[in-house]
């Protein structure tokens, strides 16, 4: 009876809350007009050299992917790993390789899409979301690598950290979770082979869409250029908002403000006030964990935007948030645990463009510098589908071995 009073009066006092907050933004626009027409500028110039080019063509694909089929017949394959370790639909396997290899907002729009299919519930739209949250590898290895800190196997090395602490983060919120009826029913189900399954899963996806492939093709575009539209908007709100910060709480540290607001103006905040080259003294180990948990929470304005493309599942803000943080957390520990492994194995890493050290800085980076990061993108895309359904193998070998028979 409680919560329902607290949520009742949640809602009544939102709109009030919005309304006076936007009413102290515009005073504070108002009263340093250049300092914020700059900070918006510098927000549009993030989206459009970054953002914009490197999202573009994985919402296309997503959402193309997912009305054709492929992303639930991946899913039929994905079953095992989704369902045991993460506690949630198969068909969310395709959805998690998007956010890790295009980021966020990609991968709430690819789990927007199933639950507009019905796939999921909003609960588990909530909760797949927030599994497949992850900094764009564009962000980590172009911008904070190359362009912050001149060594892309520097970026790599943040990029496997990330990964890894948001699948632990993921793997811990289902802990709390509870288990899901689908489970045993999944279980009891798998009669047919498993190719028949796959090809069931993708022709029912297909006739629940029933759009041409022109009208697809246009329809993707559209709201692909809608969605990263709002994304813009969102990067220039917050990059004023951090400017205000700025000028109003001057003893408050510009990284700390960026880090918990903006995600790509957070990193850049973090890596200018650190000393270089990073070595593996404390402090530089230590600035380093910083930069990985900030890259984990991934910023307020970061998650707006996932949650504004789940409107429809009216996904909620503080669990979203609260895996988030776990995120952080755990990306902070596992640099301190891992990062000279990790980097001593560099030179396997995937190859960087070998003239990019030289090349781009954070002022001549522009949206060739990403669309020349595409293939490689997919290629990355690839590697990790491979892994998952490895992945999804072994928890199946694990789990029926333990099984008994009949």
């Amino acid at each position: 009876m409680n919560n329902v009073k607290i949520r009742r009066l949640t809602s009544a006092s939102a709109p009030f809350v919005a309304g006076a907050a936007a009413i102290l933004l515009a005073v504070a626009i108002v009263s340093a007009p250049e300092s914020s027409f700059a900070a918006s500028l510098q927000g549009l110039k993030l989206w459009w050299t970054l953002i914009f080019p490197a999202l573009l063509p994985f919402l296309i694909l997503s959402e193309m992917l997912t009305a054709s089929g492929f992303v639930h017949g991946f899913g039929v394959l994905l079953e095992p790993l989704m369902t045991k370790v993460f506690r949630l639909p198969g068909a969310g396997g395709w959805t998690l390789a998007l956010g890790m290899t295009a980021g966020f907002p990609a991968g709430a729009g690819g789990v927007q899409q199933l639950h507009k299919q019905g796939s999921i519930s909003d609960k588990e739209a909530g909760r797949l979301a927030a599994l497949a949250h992850f900094a764009s590898p564009v962000t980590l290895v172009i911008v904070v690598g190359v362009a912050f800190l001149h060594s892309p196997a520097t970026g790599y090395t943040l990029l496997a950290i990330h990964w890894l602490s948001g699948l632990a983060a993921g793997f811990t919120a289902a802990l709390f979770a509870g288990r899901r009826n689908i489970v045993a029913q999944d279980i009891t189900r798998v009669t047919p082979p498993l190719p028949r399954r796959v090809q069931q899963a993708i022709l029912e996806a297909r006739e629940r869409d029933g759009r041409s492939f022109g009208k697809l093709l246009g329809e993707a575009v559209a709201s692909a250029v809608q969605n990263l539209m709002v994304v813009g908007g969102y990067m220039i709100m917050f990059s004023v908002v951090i400017n205000i910060a700025a000028t109003l709480f001057p003893q408050l540290p510009q990284s700390l403000a960026a880090s918990v607001l903006e995600i790509h103006l957070g990193a850049n905040a973090l890596t200018s006030q650190a000393a270089a080259p990073f070595v593996f003294s404390s402090a530089g180990v230590t600035s380093l964990a910083l930069l990985s948990a900030a890259l984990g929470w991934s910023g307020i304005c970061g998650q707006l935007q996932s949650l504004t493309a789940l409107k429809q599942a009216k996904a909620r803000f503080i669990p979203y948030a609260a895996v988030r943080l776990l995120h952080g957390l755990y990306a902070f520990a596992f640099t301190f645990l891992l990062w000279k492994p990790l980097l001593n194995v560099r030179a396997v890493v995937l190859p960087v463009i070998s003239h990019t050290d030289a090349a781009v800085t954070p002022d001549t980076l522009n949206p060739f510098t990403v669309w020349n990061m595409i293939p490689q993108l997919l290629s990355l895309q690839s590697i990790l589908l491979l892994l998952l359904l490895l992945l999804s193998a072994l928890v199946y070998a694990i789990t029926s071995s333990g099984r008994p028979a009949g």
